[in-house]
């Protein structure tokens, strides 16, 4: 019986307390996706520190007592950013989670950095880890089974020695599509209800291919992720766990989620919707056993409760529940535009015609746009031409039109009372598909991808500017402030009280919050939440720097800081 805890979606100060409340409901594992853009955010760069350190977190797995599954990649899906594969492959000249030997060789030089962590944390080798994934869902995707067998074969080459299996949806063509059944690695079905119906599809699978294996759901699907815009999915939990109780009645099973966390940073991922897509909140809550704050929720008690009149000898513990504080009516102490401080925070390349964020190495979050021009005509007509994914088009500094995906492209009609004019485009990447047909699609180039038109002809001589976070707490905030205008604001607060809370955003509008330098997320007025969750893990004692960077121009001059998550 395992779970999935993503460690990359949960501050490490909270790793311990998700491992413990597995544990003590009376699991023995624990399973993980690892997302290659955690670990090689920039080509040739990696990370395995911090929130990051995937080696301390599978020892602490170890430390609870608890066996752990990993799923190393290429692609994860996961509701995360182009499903965890790195946006700098974007800008390369090969085909993803294909053969393409371009492709694989920049996975080789990934893996051999990746499995020098894995290898040693394998059961064979004394460690906890007692089962790797091949790729993830691929029946899905694609039928080549040739990749299956180089990503197979990569990872023995680099040293893999416990077993391997693949996961895909339980029906005859993704199976057929996505396994590697008669190489010897185990089949395993995702799905979330109907066990006997899934699991007599796997069994009849086998059976057709002469093959015996037993039976795993890695994926239960417990609750559901969440949209921007979209109600919040509610699973009932009698239900839940009805139908979980089926599946262990039958087989193995994979808890997803457990613990679902939080997309941090830029990192949520997006779902793909004929010609628009629909980007995925920051909560990852999922409706899963622990909330978003790893606490126990309904549903956590009930599968307890299950679990001990199933197997009334089975070793069980009461959960860690963590407490939250409030703090109300934190002053607003400064703010400024971003127009003033862009050359702080952004980093400039310079081009004739507009690059993608991809090309200028720039390729999550926000990237500035900026030209001059001649006016032609006091009435003049410009067009965003091939943009993703939102745009916020300002003339001389004052917004003229946003433009969403499905509207970037039409006429944005302008009085231009000056000779010469300042053009601004702020785009916004709101996160790269993770799933489906258009992982492969240029639609998941960011930015500003062919050009921008006035009149009937392109505009050259173009700068860009990708706003880089990492440098927020240096920002000049007694430069000047405008309304209507993408801004930072700043507040700060002492707190005897190192413990969760979320940060209330109902009265912004739109943007991300940074505290204390590390990213919280992004929040938008449309819902379905209204803050953001902040592990107690980045508070000090004194001086915590909040700064929300805002884009419509809708502030508060006070914040408050609350229990419990607003929705």
């Amino acid at each position: 019986m395992s779970g999935a805890i993503h460690y990359f979606r949960i501050h490490p100060s909270d790793w311990q307390n998700s491992l413990h409340n597995l544990k003590a409901l009376g699991f023995n594992t624990v399973e993980t996706y690892i997302p290659w853009n955690v670990h090689e955010q920039k080509e040739g760069q990696f990370n395995f520190t911090e929130g990051a350190d995937l080696k301390k977190f599978i020892e602490l797995a170890q430390h609870e007592g608890l066996y752990v599954i990993v799923r190393p990649s290429p692609y994860i899906c996961a509701e995360w950013e182009f499903g965890g594969l790195p946006a700098w492959l974007l800008a390369k000249d090969c085909r993803i989670r294909s053969n393409d030997p371009k492709f694989l060789k920049l996975v080789s030089t990934y893996y051999q950095k990746l499995f020098q962590i894995l290898i040693p944390l394998q059961v064979t080798h004394g460690g906890p880890i007692i089962m790797m994934q091949v790729e993830n869902e691929y029946g899905s995707y694609g039928e080549d089974h040739d990749y299956l067998c180089s990503i197979r074969n990569m990872m023995l080459k680099n040293g893999v020695d416990v077993p391997l299996f693949t996961s895909d949806g339980a029906w005859h063509a993704t199976l057929q599509a996505g396994s590697l059944i008669q190489k010897g690695i185990l089949e395993t079905g995702n799905f979330g209800s109907h066990a006997k119906e899934n699991f007599a599809n796997i069994v009849d699978f086998q059976n057709e291919k002469g093959q015996f294996q037993p039976l795993m759901n890695m994926e239960f699907w417990d609750g559901w992720f969440d949209r921007w815009g979209e109600p919040v999915h509610i699973r009932d939990q009698d239900e839940m766990v009805n139908e979980l109780k089926k599946v262990i009645e039958l087989g193995s099973v994979n808890m997803y989620m457990f613990h679902g966390g939080t997309n941090f940073g830029f990192m949520n991922g997006c779902s793909a919707r004929g010609t628009h897509d629909l980007p995925q909140i920051t909560s990852y809550d999922y409706g899963a056993p622990l909330n978003e704050q790893g606490n126990p929720t309904e549903g956590y008690y009930k599968i307890k409760k299950m679990l001990k009149e199933k197997y009334p000898n089975i070793s069980q513990q009461d959960p860690w529940v963590k407490e939250s504080f409030r703090l109300s009516k934190i002053r607003l102490q400064d703010k400024v535009s971003l127009f003033e401080v862009l050359d702080e925070i952004g980093s400039k390349t310079t081009t004739k015609y507009p690059q993608t964020m991809e090309k200028a190495g720039h390729y999550y979050g926000y990237m500035l746009y900026r030209t001059k021009v001649k006016r032609d005509s006091f009435k003049e007509k410009y067009r965003i031409i091939d943009g993703r994914d939102r745009a916020q088009f300002f003339l001389n500094q004052e917004l003229q039109v946003t433009q969403y995906q499905e509207k970037i492209g039409e006429e944005i009609s302008v009085k231009q009372d000056k000779e010469d004019n300042e053009i601004d485009i702020l785009m916004e990447n709101m996160g790269r598909v993770n799933y489906g047909h258009k992982l492969l699609a240029d639609t998941q180039r960011k930015g500003i991808r062919s050009g921008v038109m006035s009149d009937l002809h392109y505009v050259i001589n173009w700068e860009q500017y990708g706003l880089d976070f990492s440098r927020i707490e240096k920002l000049d905030f007694s430069r000047k402030w405008e309304p209507r205008v993408p801004a930072f604001y700043r507040f700060s607060f002492d707190s005897n009280k190192i413990q969760d809370t979320n940060i209330d955003l109902s009265q912004f509008g739109k943007g991300v919050v940074i505290i204390n330098g590390f990213n919280l997320g992004r929040f938008w007025q449309r819902g379905p939440q209204h803050s953001l969750y902040l592990p107690h893990g980045i508070l000090r004692r004194k001086n915590n720097q909040i700064i929300i960077f805002e884009t419509e121009g809708q502030f508060s001059e006070e914040l408050n800081l609350i229990k419990a998550p607003l929705k």
